[in-house]
Formats: structure tokens, sequence, C-alpha cells
């Protein structure tokens, strides 16, 4: 398979370049709020939606991990990027890593945002039903973020992160794209990996916190260090999109 060049922007001018890589539940857009805190001076950042998400709703596509990392690739590509950090959001963070594993030269460092790790994320029958249910059902997808933000946002926003959920991706690619990030398991392929990583969990995440961290990608990956996030779920660019930029930045210019 071969990856194609889907809709992406670039904010800044820096030397120091960068590709993210958004969640199950969001588009490019969910970066926004954070994208106020970018120096673009010093970095250039490249948001990326993903097949069947944002720009690239109507994308048709296998909706997989390996698709979305040739897919970053391509974009690497067009935009004459030879090497590039990659920060990838929950499942992001899992084709982030296959990125790595297709192209070990070319990513610098990757920055895992309540990262899904190589292995997957084991789910009991009833969770399965929920999350896979959730293509369908907003009920199923606001259930799912509430419980993953550690039950601390007011309606507002669940509604409001809902709403952009639905309206921002095709339920067939989010049904897909769970059988990806969720079943398959390339750990092995990964241990030992000497790339930099920062690992950046909320405290308030029951899913992707700084316990499954540390179960996971601390045992594989040798030069990985954690950053917790306080007053922080699963989705730090717009639960803590200020905080969440800093740390990015003391990273990526250490």
């Amino acid at each position: 398979m071969t990856g194609q060049v889907i809709p992406h922007d670039v904010q800044g001018s820096g030397s120091e370049r960068v590709l993210l890589l958004h969640h199950w539940f969001g588009d490019r857009s969910s970066y926004d709020l954070m994208r106020e805190h970018l120096d673009g001076d010093r970095f250039s950042y490249a948001f990326l939606d993903c097949r069947g998400y944002g720009e690239a709703t109507a994308t048709d596509g296998a909706f997989t991990m390996e698709e979305v990392a040739e897919d970053a690739l391509a974009v690497a590509d067009h935009l004459g990027w030879p090497t590039f950090s990659v920060i990838g959001h929950s499942m992001g963070g899992k084709a982030a890593q296959l990125m790595l594993l297709d192209a070990p030269s070319r990513v610098s460092s990757i920055i895992g945002i309540s990262a899904v790790p190589a292995s997957g994320f084991p789910l009991d029958k009833e969770t399965w039903e929920l999350f896979a249910g959730a293509a369908d059902n907003p009920a199923n997808r606001r259930a799912i973020i509430d419980n993953t933000s550690g039950g601390q946002r007011d309606d507002a926003w669940l509604d409001a992160m809902v709403s952009r959920s639905v309206e921002r991706s095709s339920a067939k690619a989010f049904r897909a794209y769970l059988n990806s990030w969720a079943r398959e398991d390339f750990h092995e392929r990964v241990k030992g990996n000497p790339v930099p990583v920062l690992l950046i969990a909320g405290a308030n995440d029951p899913a992707m916190g700084p316990e499954a961290k540390q179960a996971t990608w601390m045992q594989w990956y040798p030069n990985a260090q954690l950053e917790v996030l306080q007053n922080t779920g699963h989705y730090a660019p717009e639960e803590s999109p200020q905080a969440l930029a800093a740390a990015v930045e003391r990273y990526l210019g250490r």
C-alpha cells in the first residue's frame, strides 16, 4: 500500500519540524486550542486529517493504523521534510510508532499524548460493544468521553466534543479504526527502540493514564520519559492546551 497526501496544514516556519496525528474522536481541529500557544518561529507543525475525518471525511481507505502511518509519511514527502518528530494523540500515538518502524531514520522523536501502546488496548465484551456501538450512537461516544476525561467535564463540554466527533468523522472510518488501534499488537517490534519518546498522560485518564504508560511504553522504549498533566483526562489538547503546548515545546527544544 502506498500513502496519499491527505488534507493538512502547516503552522510556523521554524527549522524543527513536527507532524501531528489526531485521536479517535477528533480530526485535526482537535488541536485548535493548543495551536494558539505554539512557537511558530522555532517550529513548523503539520496538522493532518486521517482518512474518514475532517476534510478527508469522504476519502475512502482501509482505515488502519498502517494506512495512517503511510499517509503521514506521504505528507512529509510532499512537504520535503526528510526528518521530523511525530506527535500522536491516543490512536495517533499508535500510528506514530508504525511510522517509526517504516522510516526509522526519519522519525527523530515521538511525543505520545494519552497514546495507545503498540500492544493495543484490550477491552472486555461489554466495553467492546460500547466502543463498537459508538460509530452509530452518539450516546455511546458521550459515555466514553465522559469516562476517559475522568468524569470532570460539564455537559456543555461533553456535548461539544460529541457534536464535533459526529460531524467530522464518517461512521465507517470511526468503526474500522477501532479494530486497528485496539486489537493489533506489534509491541515485540518496538522493544528496545532507542528513539527519544515523551509520554504525556492526564492524571484523570482511567484508560491511558500514568500507570498504563509505565506498564507498556516505558517498558519498551529505553529513552522514554513521562510527564503527567494534572486536572486533565484523556483529551489534553482540549482540556489543558496551554500546559500541553509548553510540555511539547520544552521537549522538542531540549
